[in-house]
């Protein structure tokens, strides 16, 4: 069975976000367009509380985009984003979401990031989300969202070496690039033996698949 996975398309990861992915709105039109196809959609949505470790508000004299390092490695210092209950950790207002299933929240402990929808970021601590799609007979998961270079590829990265069969929907996807940071995720994904392909393909597929 296939799920797809829509990767935080909140909006302060849209234009005018605190955390803008350039062009994230883009993402909106192609899934939207996929959802209503698969059988299994799951949502990710960044949670963070304000005092989180991976602010640079909350690190003296460190600005946004300048790195850290904590027990569990290397930690990028963002702008505030995603703070629970605020406008920017909601959904894009377009964003249709009446065929999601779940909805995973990552990134709401205080003292760990989360770019994965599977792991956070000290690649120990679960977000459920393996358990819930192999109860779903879930063995192949199709990645949209933002942004690739980040939460996107961690999730696929995730995604292949718990046994998933892994696509990532290349229109579906946006990155915020930081010194060709994407071209480096979709190289190292595609290292991994993760696949590409695009809404049309993943279209055609279901209709031949299911005639619809």
């Amino acid at each position: 069975m296939q799920a797809l996975v829509i990767i935080d398309v909140q909006n302060d990861f849209c234009p005018g976000g605190k955390l803008a992915v350039p062009n994230g709105n883009e993402v909106v039109k192609p899934v939207n367009s996929l959802s209503p196809y698969f059988p299994v959609v799951i949502q990710t949505q960044d949670w963070h509380p304000l005092d989180h470790t991976s602010f640079a508000t909350n690190h003296a004299e460190k600005e946004p985009y300048e790195t850290i390092e904590l027990d569990y490695g290397t930690q990028v210092l963002w702008p505030n984003h995603c703070v629970i209950g605020s406008r920017g950790a909601d959904f894009h207002s377009e964003l249709d979401t009446t065929h999601t299933h779940l909805i995973i929240r990552k990134g709401y402990r205080t003292s760990i990031d989360s770019y994965s929808a599977f792991y956070e970021n000290d690649q120990k601590t679960s977000t459920g989300l393996k358990g819930y799609l192999q109860e779903m007979d879930v063995d192949t998961v199709f990645l949209a969202g933002l942004a690739t270079d980040f939460c996107v590829k961690w999730t696929a990265l995730d995604a292949i070496k718990e046994g998933f069969e892994v696509y990532v929907i290349e229109d579906a996807v946006k990155g915020i690039d930081l010194n060709g940071s994407v071209k480096e995720a979709i190289k190292e994904m595609m290292v991994s033996g993760i696949k590409f392909t695009n809404s049309s393909k993943v279209k055609d597929f279901f209709q031949s698949l299911y005639g619809v």
